[in-house]
């Protein structure tokens, strides 16, 4: 590699508006980020697929599926 060419590659933290904190490495000194894994919904188990105006519904009646 060659010399002063590449950024400075230090430990930083991630906190999410959550609260969560991980400990990472990274050339920036403090990352802010608004979703996480722990509070993302997909990953809690709490995000709902909706069905708008019934499309899946007339998608599969209009190809008979069951």
């Amino acid at each position: 590699m060659k010399a002063e060419i590449h950024p400075n590659y230090i430990e930083t933290t991630i906190q999410c508006a959550c609260g969560a904190k991980y400990p990472t490495r990274s050339t920036v000194k403090d990352l802010h980020v608004e979703i996480c894994s722990a509070c993302h919904p997909f990953y809690t188990g709490q995000q709902k697929l909706l069905d708008t105006a019934g499309r899946v519904d007339k998608f599969k009646k209009k190809y008979k599926m069951k």
